[in-house]
């Protein structure tokens, strides 16, 4: 079984970005370091005054997606599909 999920190397450490569903403590992984690039937001038909109304709207939510409380969505409807 192979799983993706995203994180951030920081410190010395990978932190993932949800905590994946199904995979036993102590599993091997292999970490691919990614190159960070930019998200060409025009190629999107995205202007820079829509993206920073995007921007600032959705800054709203940064604290509510970020708390511990919502990981129990990152993986909702997989979740759903065992009941």
């Amino acid at each position: 079984m192979l799983t993706t999920i995203r994180g951030t190397y920081r410190a010395g450490k990978i932190e993932l970005v949800e905590t994946p569903f199904g995979v036993p403590e102590n599993t091997p992984v292999i970490i691919t370091f990614l190159e960070a690039a930019p998200i060409d937001v025009p190629s999107r038909g995205i202007g820079e005054k829509q993206a920073a109304d995007l921007r600032g709207h959705l800054a709203a939510f940064t604290e509510d997606w970020a708390s511990p409380e919502m990981d129990v969505y990152d993986h909702y409807d997989r979740a759903k599909d065992n009941l």
